[in-house]
């Protein structure tokens, strides 16, 4: 068999074995040594990329960037941080139309912006806004898919875990990165806000909690003064400064920045009382299973990338999209629906890790920007966080909630037209590039 025929068979056994069930950076793994073997015809090549992609393909300085902000998502989110941003934004927006539905997801835009993983914003939310919500008369359907439908927003507005990755394999900056994220993260959390209000008023059968017991919600809710509004955001505004500013001030590198992050997240668990030393124990041990997961998965796809490389199915692959005319729109249109296809099986990092190095030689010859093509690759593999059969944060709500009243597929309906209103946002972002670029 020729190169390319090997290097399209092994992606599509790798999918063959994803979908049987095999952890995928094992499948991964497998596969490319496997594969690299059979081109090499010996049996040194293929150790000798594994040697390569488990030592100097993680020495990098900039790995260090996701242990330290993903340990500073689970202190922030052991502190109870996204509880006290909850409870202002629902003090705030007690008025609106759908308030509970817009607090949550403010509150989760907020809580964003200081752990930047998406599975931490859906356990959180799950056990703050969906008892809520449902104590008010809301819509039990509504009130699980408004917390999945935002908690993608942990993957798009910075510090995200998934733009760490995506400039670590493309070797583009991860402060870029992080800039080209604000933008399209603001405009999704304005479309789901805006799609709640209209909602609330001309479907308020769906949306639920607009009967006279909920929309007293302002009198039945303890008054918030100024003082305790301070109090309780306070420690998020001190991490956004601490972070995103002596990132984008050029105080500190990325990798600094988390480590700054992590220990402000710490010191603010510990004057709040939330971290004795067995939970801080736990924290470490999740940080540390997390943080294994994902080298793993990036040392498999490291090998996956150059195993592409030597049987040259990248460049033959763009050869063939070029000559069947389609055009860079219709590339990007095939790209997007491999991407949410992709979504109903695999999570975001194997989905990037996988795709990018396959269409980024395909992209080539058209000259565009990188960053807007990792805005667009994360874009379109976030809506499978809320489609099934997958569907982690729909996963992660259920398991979180354990309540037999309210359904996986429950959770799934209620999710789906927040899946869709993300596509919607991305086809803009799509049409107009200039949007994921304002800061960059």
């Amino acid at each position: 068999m020729t190169g390319m025929e090997i290097g399209l068979l092994s992606v599509i056994i790798i999918l063959i074995l994803i979908y049987s069930g095999m952890y995928v950076p094992v499948a991964l793994g497998l596969v490319s040594f496997l594969s690299v073997w059979y081109l090499r015809e010996g049996i040194e090549a293929p150790i000798y990329l594994l040697t390569i992609a488990a030592s100097t393909g993680l020495e990098d300085y900039i790995y260090g960037v996701i242990p330290l902000f993903v340990l500073m998502g689970l202190l922030v989110s052991q502190c109870e941080l996204g509880r006290d941003i909850y409870e202002v934004a629902n003090y705030l927006l007690r008025k609106v139309y759908g308030g509970l539905g817009v607090a949550t997801v403010a509150a989760n835009t907020a809580f964003a912006a200081i752990t930047g993983v998406s599975i931490a914003s859906a356990s959180v939310f799950a056990r703050v806004s969906v008892p809520e919500m449902v104590r008010f008369g809301y819509n039990p359907r509504f009130a699980v898919g408004v917390v999945a439908g935002s908690s993608v927003l942990g993957m798009l507005i910075p510090p995200s875990v998934m733009l760490i990755i995506y400039a670590i394999i493309t070797e583009l900056s991860v402060a870029d990165m992080f800039k080209a994220g604000i933008v399209p993260g603001l405009i999704l959390a304005a479309a789901y806000v805006i799609a709640i209000v209209c909602a609330a008023k001309f479907f308020p059968d769906y949306i639920g909690g607009q009967d006279e017991k909920s929309r007293a919600f302002a009198n039945a809710q303890e008054t918030l003064s100024g003082l305790q509004i301070s109090k309780k955001i306070s420690p998020f505004v001190l991490l956004i400064i601490l972070v995103l500013g002596g990132i984008y001030g050029g105080v500190f590198t990325p990798t600094e920045a988390g480590a700054v992050g992590a220990m402000g997240a710490l010191v603010i668990s510990l004057v709040k009382r939330k971290l004795s030393r067995p939970v801080l124990w736990k924290v470490l041990s999740e940080t540390g299973h997390i943080v294994a997961s994902l080298l793993l998965l990036i040392i498999a796809a490291t090998m996956y990338s150059r195993m592409l490389a030597i049987s040259g199915l990248p460049n033959e692959l763009g050869i063939w999209l070029s000559n069947t005319d389609l055009g860079f729109l219709g590339i990007i249109i095939i790209y997007v629906i491999v991407l949410i296809i992709m979504g109903t099986i695999l999570d975001t990092t194997s989905i990037i890790l996988i795709m990018v190095p396959l269409f980024l030689p395909v992209m080539a010859p058209y000259d565009i920007s990188l960053i807007w093509f990792g805005i667009i690759t994360i874009f379109g593999a976030e809506i499978g966080l809320l489609t099934p059969p997958l569907g982690i944060s729909c996963y992660v709500i259920k398991t979180t909630l354990d309540d037999d009243s309210i359904s996986l597929f429950d959770i799934f309906a209620g999710a789906f037209p927040f899946a869709v209103i993300m596509l919607l946002v991305l086809i803009l972002l799509i049409a107009f590039p200039a949007i994921s670029l304002v800061f960059v």
